[in-house]
């Protein structure tokens, strides 16, 4: 993903953000559409998120190797994430792709799509991307090595699997009242950086195509399954790191600003407002720019607030993305969130 602001302009744009009205925590009751403006609804009996499991799938993912398209590793690791949703009973569709990256190469990618409860006529989509970026440009030492991707990729990917683990492990009478599709997008972090890579063409520029998110770019214009609507979207992307914060990013307050409210309001409830911050921040481009373009209004939950002269942590596109900085109290606090959310639907 990358900024859709220059860094010089962040810091102003930030302070005007959070001078606005609308810049409340969703524990004020300013707003009548927000969920805490009325008595606050009873929480329902969700599934305990079982963070233990999500470090596992979040590990098992890097121990493939970098998941960069084209390459083995990246077979293996969708070949498994494909096994893994039908091993718990999910209808699974793999959509397959090919497509050209700002340096030319063209790029074997593929899509993963899982739905629980297909039949189910209300939906919500949870998305997340599956592949690494193919170099650590931000790094120092080694800005031409390929990264593990444990946060950035894998984390996202691992939350969305544990949700589906403890959804198919209800019975029928325990499920939420709604059908869940579970989308993995490839290709997301082969994209073309000017701070990084100045030195290099971006091949794609004047193609009006991004050279982000190329695998929602796909399945924005081929949608599967067909025809695809869902009441509202969830993007995890840089979920499981210890000490993340989780801004209200603003393409999510502007598309879907109810559902912002709805997960940050639930996080404060189950206690988890230490991660989900009432701090609202410029926009970036990630797989939610594609998926709100396909029709389907996305929130994007992201690592994205002030680092520094940065607006990415530290470890952002270098090798330091490794299992080192997964943290199991993040990967819950997320988790359980969106259960609790799928649940008070």
């Amino acid at each position: 993903m990358r900024l859709l602001w220059r860094p010089a302009a962040l810091l102003a744009a930030t302070v005007l953000l959070t001078a606005c009205p609308d810049n409340k925590s969703t524990t004020e009751t300013a707003d009548p559409a927000d969920p805490a403006a009325t008595a606050e609804p009873e929480l329902r009996k969700a599934p305990a998120f079982n963070a233990d499991s999500a470090y596992q799938f979040t590990a098992k993912q890097v121990s493939f190797g970098p998941r960069v398209p084209n390459s083995a590793a990246h077979v293996k690791c969708g070949n498994w994430l494909v096994a893994k949703f039908k091993a718990l009973g999910l209808q699974v569709q793999e959509q397959p792709f090919t497509a050209m990256a700002f340096d030319g190469k063209q790029l074997q990618g593929r899509n993963i799509i899982a739905r629980f409860a297909p039949q189910a006529a209300r939906r919500v989509a949870l998305f997340a991307h599956w592949d690494t970026r193919p170099f650590a440009d931000k790094d120092k030492t080694k800005p031409n090595a390929p990264l593990d991707g444990a946060n950035d990729g894998a984390s996202g990917v691992a939350v969305a699997l544990e949700i589906a683990r403890q959804l198919a492990a209800q019975p029928d009478s325990l499920t939420p009242a709604v059908g869940v599709d579970i989308i993995l997008f490839d290709a997301e972090d082969y994209g073309y950086d000017s701070s990084t890579q100045a030195d290099k063409e971006n091949k794609l520029a004047g193609a009006g195509v991004e050279s982000w998110c190329l695998g929602s770019q796909h399945w924005m214009k081929n949608k599967v399954p067909a025809g695809y609507k869902a009441d509202y979207g969830i993007l995890f992307d840089m979920v499981g790191a210890k000490g993340a914060r989780f801004s209200r990013e603003e393409l999510s307050r502007q598309q879907a600003n109810d559902v912002v409210n709805k997960v940050w309001y639930t996080a404060s409830r189950l206690g988890f407002s230490d991660y989900f911050i009432p701090q609202d921040m410029p926009g970036i481009t990630d797989d939610h720019v594609f998926t709100n373009q396909a029709g389907v209004r996305t929130i994007d939950i992201i690592d994205h607030v002030p680092y520094g002269d940065e607006f990415f942590p530290p470890y952002h596109h270098t090798t330091q993305d490794n299992m080192s900085i997964i943290d199991r109290g993040t990967l819950r606090a997320v988790g359980q969130t969106v259960l609790q959310v799928l649940y008070q639907e």
